[in-house]
């Protein structure tokens, strides 16, 4: 059906059919409206907020960071020296000498206290024993003799058959007997004695380790060492040690012994430290005490390894550690996370780690790599690293 326009049929039909137009209109004006105040809101907003807070640490590097603290720390010295006898006994002639009969001992044979090691020929001394232990016999007999005619003599004074006088001389004769039977007596346990000296005795329990006699040859008080004894078998090692070195050894220190040629190690420790400094080498001696083993044999060379103790220190990984012309230094991040230099004295180095002498306290915040990176005042974001971590 068709309406002509301008007839009232017809202006209704417009007026129908325009309607959802118009209202698509005003609702694509309405998102419209809402869009532009949603935008000019957020502008606003935008606007009025302040910029984010940059952080402190923003453009640096990250880098870890370590607090070393302190901790007591070992020194290890190595030094060479001889081997020898903590306690060496020369052996001699004690008493006259004369031909030495038999040697019964052989160096690196054990001994004991008084066991007889050498003997002199004594056939002349015995027979000067036998004669005086022969006139131990006369002169018993003569006190025997003196004191039965006391006894008769008091049996009979008061008879009247004997003076007073004749008693107080058998008294005398008596006393007299009996001093010379006490004579005897002491020069024959002198004799004695003599000939047991002529026996070459060790003075104490030990180790032979040189002889110097044989059998025929001719001894005496000058003869000098016949025998050295390390006693109880005891040995040290003698280690050369520089000053410095020796400053930091105390009696106690443990110690490793390696003798030349032997791949073993023997365990000791320092018992006594030298007082003094040879001026002319300038090192002192450390006396490491051993136990008794055949492969410690004295005079021989030998190396020690001696644990000191160096007090507390800081100890850092070797990663941390720089060096350049002026020294060694480490990287340290200060208060304002700026990398700061710091020189160094570097101390005992052991199992990777370095301990740090002078130039640290052990408080500070030390850059444990990429140390090698950084410049003094550099900003940097630290990442603290825990210890054994």
């Amino acid at each position: 059906m068709t309406y002509e326009p301008g007839t009232l049929e017809g202006e209704r039909l417009l007026l129908t059919d325009d309607r959802p137009r118009r209202r698509r209109r005003w609702i694509i004006a309405a998102l419209a409206a809402l869009a532009l105040v949603g935008g000019w809101f957020v502008f606003k907003h935008e606007k009025a907020a302040p910029p984010p807070a940059q952080s402190a640490d923003a453009g640096g590097p990250n880098v870890t960071v370590i607090v070393p603290g302190n901790q007591l720390v070992d020194r290890t010295v190595s030094a060479t020296g001889t081997l020898a006898a903590r306690r060496e006994m020369p052996v001699g002639v004690a008493g006259e000498g004369g031909m030495v009969s038999r040697v019964l001992v052989e160096p690196g044979q054990w001994v004991k206290a008084g066991q007889v090691l050498a003997t002199v020929d004594r056939s002349v001394q015995a027979q000067t024993a036998a004669s005086l232990a022969a006139q131990i016999g006369v002169a018993q007999s003569d006190l025997t003799l003196a004191q039965s005619e006391l006894e008769r003599a008091q049996s009979l004074v008061d008879r009247g058959f004997i003076s007073k006088a004749d008693v107080q001389r058998r008294i005398a004769t008596r006393d007299a007997a009996a001093a010379r039977l006490k004579v005897s007596r002491a020069a024959l346990s002198e004799q004695r004695a003599r000939n047991a000296r002529l026996d070459i005795r060790a003075p104490a329990e030990g180790l032979v380790l040189t002889r110097g006699v044989e059998p025929g040859q001719i001894v005496s008080s000058g003869s000098g060492v016949l025998f050295r004894m390390a006693k109880g078998g005891e040995m040290e090692m003698r280690a050369q040690l520089s000053e410095g070195d020796l400053q930091a050894i105390h009696v106690g220190s443990p110690a490793t012994v390696t003798p030349v040629g032997d791949t073993r190690q023997f365990s000791g420790q320092v018992w006594q430290v030298s007082p003094i400094i040879d001026p002319q080498t300038r090192q002192g001696i450390a006396r490491v005490a051993l136990s008794y083993n055949p492969a410690l044999r004295p005079g021989g060379f030998a190396s020690t390894t001696i644990t000191a103790n160096a007090g507390n220190a800081p100890e850092l990984p070797q990663s941390a550690l720089q060096s350049d012309d002026q020294g060694n230094y480490v990287y340290i991040v200060d208060g304002n996370n700026k990398a700061q230099r710091r020189n160094v004295t570097l101390g005992p180095v052991d199992n990777n780690k370095v301990a740090i002498a002078t130039g640290l306290t052990g408080n500070e915040r030390v850059v444990l790599s990429a140390g090698a990176f950084l410049n003094p005042g550099q900003k940097v974001t630290p990442i603290l690293r825990r210890q054994g971590s």
